[in-house]
């Protein structure tokens, strides 16, 4: 094996590794506090869910990664191939929607009861597998071209080929289906990127206005800089602005690579440690900071 792949491996293990351990604390933890909790909150569900999705995006991108580092060219096969893409494209898609929940319920948490916006939080956990459904229907049918496109390169010409990740090919496909399928992907992450943002100004904006008031109301002694809603208000920021950072950098080498069809090991291996950067640091930011904004308000 020659030494750029050892060094690929060690880093791939050093992200898909932690990420594992993280999310299935969390996975558990969460679990455990729903199953033993005298009230079912939603947002345990929500949690639950993201380190789901995040759990298959890093199995499926680390077997996708075993089978390029180690030249296993017969060890996915286009089964396999169709399978591992089009489960880390939908678990993609699900950490998308399922992130942009967390917010927005969280922001919906911590608006004033009097407003319309109170009314539009979910009260029951059963609301929420209503929209964890809904999210898997969609997510499901928006890469479902690559049911059929996807192909193994055993034996493939590669200058006839759309796309590459790994030793899995995508086959070219009409202009219609391409065009139809990066419309849908397009809407969905304007949509759920929107509601992020409005959600995080939200959070932001009656946090501030909530310290600032706690400020006035014990300006004769000092206050605690990390009490429970500054806690929460960086918990949710920060788990924000990490989903951006990552999102928007795969989308640009996404770009990049699926313009210039390129094969390069290089900017293929960025890529990929862009696709694992959110859902390797998602559990470990909720987690080191484990105060839920509706637990601080």
């Amino acid at each position: 094996m020659k030494w750029s792949n050892i060094i690929q491996t060690i880093i791939f293990l050093c992200l898909i590794g932690p990420g594992s351990v993280g999310n299935i604390l969390m996975f558990v933890r969460q679990v455990y506090t729903s199953a033993l909790g005298t009230e079912k909150k939603p947002v345990d569900l929500i949690l639950i869910h993201l380190a789901f999705s995040n759990m298959i995006i890093i199995c499926t991108t680390g077997i996708r990664d075993i089978a390029t580092v180690f030249y296993f060219r017969n060890f996915l096969g286009d089964i396999g191939c169709k399978a591992v893409v089009y489960l880390a494209r939908t678990a993609r898609g699900l950490s998308i929607c399922t992130t942009c929940l967390l917010s927005v319920v969280q922001a919906l948490t911590i608006s004033p009861r009097t407003t319309i916006w109170r009314k539009l939080k979910p009260q029951t956990s059963w609301q929420i597998l209503t929209y964890v459904l809904l999210f898997w229907i969609f997510n499901a049918l928006t890469s479902s071209n690559l049911l059929y496109y996807m192909t193994a390169g055993g034996s493939l010409n590669r200058s006839g080929v759309a796309g590459y990740i790994g030793y899995c090919y995508m086959l070219p496909s009409r202009d219609t289906v391409k065009w139809l399928f990066l419309s849908l992907m397009a809407v969905r992450d304007l949509i759920f990127q929107s509601l992020m943002g409005w959600s995080s100004g939200h959070i932001s904006f009656y946090l501030y206005k909530h310290h600032k008031q706690v400020l006035y109301l014990h300006s004769c002694r000092p206050v605690n800089s990390f009490s429970p809603e500054i806690k929460a208000a960086q918990s949710i920021l920060i788990l924000m602005a990490c989903f951006l950072v990552f999102y928007w950098a795969d989308f640009i080498f996404s770009f990049y690579t699926g313009y210039m069809v390129t094969h390069d090991s290089i900017i293929l291996n960025i890529k990929t440690c862009l696709v694992l950067g959110y859902a390797v640091l998602s559990p470990f930011v909720l987690m080191s900071r484990a105060v839920p904004v509706a637990k601080a308000l």
